[in-house]
């Protein structure tokens, strides 16, 4: 039965009110994906084929002013712990995770895929664990951290691809659940490494983008752009901000240097319409198990598209191209410009491009058959007060920063954040109302309007002094919290600048000797 059939004949209504919830528990899927961007999804502009994630986008909540903390662990970190991450520390050094609360609320607790926190996920939370320890592993042999609960997983066959397998034990742990313990609710925590790095996919998703790519990132940013306004993503009066002066220009580069890159993004897009097909296979089965009236869905990324390219001169000495088994190549600059869109820079950096993530939320009769599109800021923090009210477990006196966005999902009266602070390397930023409070690589505050300008683009620090002083002020006393010295930017080394401006090292995708464009 379709999706779109199996809501419309679902008789059970779920009312859900602000602090009440009259329904059943729900059973809670929380997706997150690694290193996507912004516009990588059909329902926020791009031209990659995610049809299940825009449905489920479509019927239920697209939220637009979602934040991350900008890179795997760190977010990570503030997600699995409902704190700031340099409260909790790297790993979660404090506080009980988000499998220890539902845990402790009774719910059948899973964790799948990517991991990269201290520990064995079943040791903090969770009932069984299929996934790696690491922050990035092969798609195809996996590496050391593989693990099966607490067993080593080696079982790496021919056929073997990790978003896939992470599909699998899903299914596979929902319905070993369903049968032992019916009666429980559960709770996924499913963190799919892709489209991270190593760019690779099955042989058969090889040729699916091939030649999409030749437009060039410029086009295929314009393009999203486009696509973007016309969905209501990003407002009317929106400018894209001026092109980065370390990116080359696309017309510049020989027939064998764009074929490479062609051949590069062409991969990233197959790993993600691998993931939306994933996903899909996980609806199917909650329908056809008859679970799905009461399942909420979460979906969304930790982080901006990465900038890299630094493996592009092994990769090539070695013959390897995007896709290739043993291969290990990175999106590079140039496609995470394209799919950062609309927003400037990336992965590490807490401009929008490297810090915000469309969120989906999606349960059945959540919007009424109605398109909704939501622009609170919210946070990654956010997530693990949500799960806990929604479970009935939330504590009233919880002095964690996060704030139950439980209430947007019945359109329920929600206060926002006054703040939200943001912090990792040599970047910074505050995000108060409308106004954003930004820095990088160890430079000076920018200030800037989103509601007049959501791209970033006209820094308006010189003629609003005392407001920018002022939330200068108020990020100091934040980090002040949680460290003993005054903020000082330790200079991020010029290898890892990868900026928009003449400061951030160049991306150069110079073949360094001739690849055959065969797999």
């Amino acid at each position: 039965m379709s999706l779109s059939r199996f809501i419309a004949f679902n008789a059970c209504v779920l009312t859900l009110a602000a602090h009440a919830y009259t329904a059943p528990r729900p059973n809670i899927i929380h997706i997150i994906v690694d290193d996507m961007g912004y516009s990588d999804l059909g329902c926020t502009g791009s031209e990659i084929r995610t049809p299940h994630l825009d449905r489920l986008a479509n019927e239920g909540i697209l939220f637009t002013h979602f934040y991350n903390a900008g890179k795997c662990e760190v977010t990570r970190a503030s997600l699995m712990s409902g704190r700031w991450w340099m409260d909790t520390g790297i790993g979660v050094k404090k506080g009980p995770t988000i499998g220890q609360e539902l845990q402790a609320a009774d719910y059948r607790t899973y964790a799948v895929g990517k991991w990269h926190l201290d520990g064995n996920p079943v040791d903090r939370g969770f009932d069984r664990f299929f996934g790696h320890l690491s922050g990035a592993s092969d798609y195809f042999v996996g590496n050391k951290t593989w693990r099966l609960d607490h067993s080593p997983f080696t079982a790496f066959s021919e056929e073997f691809y990790a978003t896939d397998a992470n599909t699998d034990y899903t299914i596979e742990f929902i319905e070993e659940g369903r049968q032992e313990e019916p009666e429980k609710p559960f709770y996924v925590y499913l963190a799919y490494n892709a489209p991270h790095n190593p760019l690779q996919v099955p042989e058969e998703d090889f040729e699916k983008y091939r030649g999409r790519y030749l437009a060039g990132w410029d086009s295929i940013r314009e393009s999203r752009f486009k696509k973007q306004k016309q969905l209501g993503i990003v407002p009317p009066h929106a400018a894209l901000p001026e092109r980065p002066l370390n990116l080359p220009n696309w017309e510049g580069l020989s027939d064998e240097q764009k074929d490479l890159e062609d051949q590069r993004m062409a991969i990233y897009a197959s790993m993600v319409e691998r993931i939306d097909h994933n996903v899909g296979r996980l609806v199917n089965y909650l329908s056809e198990s008859g679970q799905l009236e009461n399942t909420l869905l979460l979906f969304h990324s930790d982080n901006g598209a990465n900038p890299f390219s630094r493996t592009d001169a092994a990769m090539l000495n070695m013959g390897k191209r995007p896709g290739d088994r043993d291969s290990n190549w990175e999106p590079g600059n140039g496609w995470a410009y394209a799919c950062v869109t609309p927003f400037r820079m990336y992965k590490r950096h807490q401009h929008e491009g490297g810090i915000r993530s469309p969120l989906i939320a999606w349960w059945p009769k959540m919007n009424e058959g109605k398109r909704i599109i939501n622009d609170t800021p919210l946070h990654i923090v956010d997530i693990l007060p949500t799960l806990t009210e929604l479970a009935g477990s939330q504590k009233e006196s919880d002095s964690r920063p996060g704030k139950s966005m439980a209430p947007l999902f019945s359109k329920s009266p929600y206060q926002p954040h006054k703040y939200i602070y943001f912090q990792l390397m040599d970047h910074r930023a505050l995000r108060f109302g409308e106004w954003k409070l930004s820095a990088h690589d160890s430079g000076p505050w920018e200030l800037y309007n989103l509601a007049e300008d959501p791209t970033e683009s006209k820094n308006l620090f010189s003629s609003n002094r005392a407001l920018a002083k002022s939330l200068a002020k108020e990020w100091n006393a934040w980090w002040g919290q949680y460290n003993n010295e005054p903020y000082s930017p330790r200079r991020t080394p010029e290898e890892l600048r990868v900026g928009d401006d003449k400061n951030g090292v160049p991306y150069l995708p110079f073949p360094r000797k001739s690849v055959s464009s065969q797999n």
